[in-house]
């Protein structure tokens, strides 16, 4: 990375400190449009403070929510409604999800915290057949192309943030990145493992430092 792409990330960190967003809540549409208007179960892997997990509600029978950090999930639980059809559980992605299996499963901004092709296969076993599976993660940028979408991102990254705030500025600083393990898989490495795991899975290059997967268990 250069200099100039160095000096263009830092002005970027400050002006999204000064005008915040999250960058994974703005795909929860995009996610919501890859599921059946109607489903009975769902999963959400990694689920934080649950406002997924709360969308999903709005179309499923139940949702269980998973995170390994027991803050957050104490968090989620007073966010949701008692009346809620979400529950919510601290739990290791690998090895603490409920034995059965659902209609939906979805995971964002996890899975390079874990190893990928394990998650993918248990993923794979709890999805039900005729399920969904619809992550959103992270990739390390390597090519040509992956550089250029995140030269292209910063601007609109930039426009999105101030008019996402209506162009007010915080009150105070606010960072919306947490300290988290950098991506370390590019992503061609994970097109190639997830498709070994997940025939047919569509993965596409998404803005803001993104990709995603969708795989149908037919």
């Amino acid at each position: 990375m250069t200099a100039l792409s160095h000096r263009a990330l830092g002005a970027l960190e400050q002006f999204n400190a000064a005008h915040p967003w999250d960058h994974n809540a703005h795909y929860h549409s995009w996610i919501l449009r890859q599921l059946p208007r109607r489903f009975g179960s769902a999963l959400d892997v990694g689920s934080g403070s649950g406002d997924l997990a709360r969308l999903l509600a709005r179309r499923a029978s139940m949702v269980h929510g998973i995170d390994s950090d027991p803050k957050i999930i104490a968090q989620a639980r007073a966010l949701t409604p008692p009346a809620s059809p979400v529950t919510f559980t601290t739990a290791d992605a690998l090895t603490g999800i409920p034995a059965s299996s659902y209609d939906v499963i979805t995971c964002v901004a996890a899975v390079h915290h874990l190893p990928f092709t394990d998650a993918l296969t248990v993923f794979r076993r709890h999805l039900a057949p005729g399920g969904t599976l619809v992550v959103l993660g992270l990739s390390r940028p390597t090519s040509p192309g992956d550089h250029l979408l995140g030269t292209v991102a910063i601007p609109l990254n930039a426009a999105t943030g101030w008019l996402k705030n209506r162009g007010r500025t915080a009150s105070r600083p606010v960072s919306l990145t947490a300290v988290t393990r950098p991506a370390d898989m590019s992503f061609p490495d994970i097109v190639r493992e997830a498709r070994s795991v997940l025939p047919g899975a569509r993965l596409r290059r998404q803005l803001f430092w993104r990709y995603t997967l969708v795989w149908h268990h037919r």
